[in-house]
């Protein structure tokens, strides 16, 4: 069985973390099958919206799988992948650690009744740092007390203070945003997404995000062919031939 399921709904993608019998934790090969299954929607011409959903109605994640520790930052919108083009989290359940993360960076978010987001991270002595964007996502003092605290926030108290766009009745979640994502369909592409990239020019970038934008530039350097190439030019003793790649 995938551990990420895609199903295609015309100009609309949904993409699903699908290990409900693990409460959708999100081991290495999510995370990797997430960053793959995003980058091909960006590339289809066809496809328009993507929605980040889950299996079941339990959790949308449980948050990293501790037995199998991911590189989670692949599977962080802007992050680990990048697209113009609208991404619609759609939660149920338990929206634990890394999952906060995940769903704070897309662009819209519908949340059933029973949704319930929670990071316990300092209660658990470890944290990968991206939850520090939250603060631009959320009131400040909620988020810190969402970070800090472990507060399990409802999805009420959520879309209360605008972290979330619409609550519906359990079993809804995706319902709802596939007819959000049918008014997306309905409007100008050019403008949808022109708007999300200068969106995402103005908002603030936080360390985790930086740092990995630069250790993915270095690691672009580490693994080409000039590097493989001066160290052989090196070793002989002659003039290397860079080829840019």
């Amino acid at each position: 069985m995938n551990v990420v399921s895609v199903e295609d709904r015309g100009p609309i993608a949904i993409i699903r973390i699908n290990r409900p019998e693990k409460l959708n934790a999100i081991s290495r090969a999510v995370a990797v099958e997430l960053q793959r299954a995003f980058q091909n929607f960006d590339a289809d011409p066809e496809k328009r919206v993507a929605i980040l959903s889950s299996a079941g109605e339990r959790a949308f994640t449980s948050g990293a799988d501790v037995t199998d520790l991911p590189e989670l930052w692949r599977a962080i919108p802007n992050v680990g992948f990048r697209t113009d083009k609208p991404i619609i989290a759609a939660t149920t359940g338990w929206v634990v650690g890394g999952g906060i993360v995940m769903v704070m960076m897309c662009d819209l978010m519908v949340s059933t009744e029973n949704t319930l987001f929670y990071y316990p991270e300092a209660k658990l002595g470890t944290t990968a740092g991206g939850i520090s964007s939250l603060v631009s996502r959320m009131p400040h003092k909620l988020a810190m007390e969402v970070m800090l605290l472990g507060t399990k926030v409802p999805a009420q108290r959520a879309y209360d203070v605008g972290f979330v766009n619409r609550v519906v009745p359990n079993g809804q979640h995706e319902a709802e945003a596939l007819a959000m994502a049918q008014e997306l369909v309905e409007s100008a592409p050019l403008v949808v997404n022109t708007l999300k990239r200068l969106v995402n020019e103005i908002m603030p970038v936080g360390p985790i995000e930086r740092m990995v934008a630069v250790s993915q530039t270095m690691a672009t350097v580490r693994q080409s062919a000039d590097l493989q190439e001066g160290i052989a030019a090196y070793k002989e003793k002659r003039k290397p031939v860079f080829r840019g790649s």
